[in-house]
This record gives structure tokens, C-alpha cells and sequence, in this order.
């Protein structure tokens, strides 16, 4: 069973990634485009996704698995990004 507790935690720190900065990039084509409460918004839920992943992955997991934790939440991250850019409403 805590193999499995593991592999979802993983999996979950990924998709709370691909999540985390496909907002993180609508913030910044909010921030661009100068509107306010969107932006404001968006910045609010980027940082505190990113802070309650990083305080679990800190407060929950032992050292050696920490660091695959973050490689997978980057991994996560990265998918956000061009899931972010490949956004209808992102292109002009």
C-alpha cells in the first residue's frame, strides 16, 4: 500500500503541475493584455498551488523521493506550458 500512496502522490504533484502553470501562463497573457482581476486571479491560485505542493513534497516525503517528487512536478509544470500555448484562447 505505500507503494501505491507514492505513485499517487506523484501522479497527483504532475497533474497539480500541467494545472499550476497552464494558469501561470494565462496570468502572464492576462498581464499583457492588462487585464486586471483575471490576472490578479490567476497569480493568486499559480502561487498558492505552487506552495502547497512544495510545503507537501518538503513535509511529506523523505529525502530520496523528494527529488523524484519535484522532477515529476516540473515534468507537470512543462506539460502546463505547452498545454498553456497550444490554448485556443492564448494564440492571436
Amino acid at each position: 500500500m505505500l507503494i501505491n500512496s507514492v505513485i499517487f502522490k506523484l501522479a497527483l504533484y504532475f497533474l497539480v503541475g500541467v494545472v499550476q502553470d497552464f494558469f501561470f501562463t494565462l496570468n502572464s497573457k492576462y498581464i499583457a493584455e492588462k487585464k486586471i482581476w483575471p490576472a490578479v486571479a490567476f497569480s493568486f491560485l499559480t502561487i498558492l498551488m505552487s506552495m502547497v505542493v512544495l510545503y507537501n513534497i518538503l513535509n511529506e516525503i523523505d529525502s530520496e523521493k523528494s527529488i523524484v517528487a519535484i522532477f515529476i512536478y516540473s515534468l507537470g509544470i512543462a506539460l502546463g506550458t505547452y498545454l498553456a500555448m497550444k490554448f485556443e484562447g492564448f494564440k492571436r
